[in-house]
């Protein structure tokens, strides 16, 4: 493999019913990034039918350039036509980095492209930047330059992998939606398109949808808050959610939860923030009777102003907290949500 034939950072520019989603955004800031210290261009791949007028939107967030793959095969989501879709344009351009995003599709379908090209992949990363690896000079070893450096939580949250792909091109990771931050969108930018249809032959691998069904939920998500008022364990009860309900209220925010109150039933999934739950970046996040442990922390430590409340003074969320408030929350909470409506209603 001659290493200098691939170039470019490229993002799977995922859409689902030509709305294209908001992790793309993400990579595609990301990949401008990375693009610039390499002095190479981004490019984001847009696979799905009757989607081209879409591109204009993706340079609008930095891609500079889109590879369209348009075809009715690519209507709905299917792991064989998009994989082929994506392998092929990889084949074809011979991209240095490919990024995609680690969603429901995105974790289906990145795995099964690495395959195809034969390179590797990383998954879930938090990190993304570019480096000599090994990190540290080893005797005897190359260190190589301007390498992909993909870092990601390993071993449940208690270390952190930094992970590099040196022999094998391109350099392929997925990212989790919330982590990396779009770029403010360029008014009026318009896309150089190119459009590239590998030809699709359906075989044994291709799967038939019989129905889509959408599921209906009144849940807001909360990746899209400004602000979050999250509890723990330390709340007590499901019904006593409703003090986090009503102060949530009062700042027009939304109630999200930890993982111990999902398992514990109190809450649903999609509220759930942290590592195995969605990565979040609001404007100002509460941690009420959260203890702060290293896999909750992942996925909001990001947040602009970070409000603790815990009776435990030594509890590890103090040490991520922009202010924290040791006591009581069943007495702090109901305090704070009054003083907040006073003060909002003078405005």
């Amino acid at each position: 493999m001659n290493l200098e034939e691939y170039k470019g950072v490229y993002v799977f520019a995922q859409q689902v019913d030509n709305e294209i989603s908001g992790i793309a955004y993400e990579l595609l800031g990301k990949g401008k990034e990375l693009a610039a210290s390499l002095e190479t261009e981004v490019v984001a791949v847009l696979i799905g039918y009757q989607v081209k007028d879409l591109a204009d939107k993706l340079a609008e967030y930095g891609a500079d350039k889109v590879i369209v793959v348009d075809a009715p095969e690519l209507q709905v989501y299917r792991t064989e036509p998009y994989a082929h879709a994506l392998s092929s344009v990889i084949n074809q351009y011979k991209p240095e980095i490919v990024l995609v995003g680690a969603t429901a599709i995105g974790r289906d379908l990145g795995p099964t492209v690495s395959a195809r090209v034969a390179t590797g992949l990383t998954a879930d990363c938090t990190v993304l930047e570019i480096g000599d690896f090994p990190l540290n000079p080893i005797p005897g070893q190359e260190q190589k330059h301007n390498q992909l450096l993909m870092t990601r939580p390993a071993f449940g949250g208690n270390t952190i992998a930094t992970i590099a792909c040196p022999d094998n091109r391109p350099q392929m990771a997925t990212v989790r939606p919330g982590v990396m931050q779009k770029i403010d969108p360029i008014v009026g930018a318009k896309a150089v398109v190119e459009e590239y249809n590998p030809g699709f032959t359906p075989n044994n691998r291709y799967v038939t949808i019989k129905e889509v069904v959408k599921a209906v939920s009144d849940t807001v998500d909360i990746m899209d808050a400004k602000v979050l008022v999250s509890g723990g364990r330390g709340v007590g009860s499901p019904e006593n959610f409703k003090i986090l309900e009503e102060l949530a209220e009062v700042l027009g925010g939304t109630v999200s939860c930890s993982r111990a109150v999902v398992d514990s039933g109190w809450k649903p999934k999609d509220l759930q923030v942290g590592q195995t739950g969605k990565t979040v970046r609001p404007q100002i996040y509460f941690a009420i009777g959260i203890s702060g442990a290293i896999q909750h922390v992942a996925g909001m430590e990001e947040s602009d102003i970070i409000v603790a409340i815990n009776k435990d003074e030594d509890a590890p969320i103090f040490d991520v907290a922009d202010y924290g408030v040791v006591g009581d929350l069943n007495k702090i909470v109901p305090q704070l949500t009054v003083a907040l409506k006073a003060a909002l209603a003078e405005k």
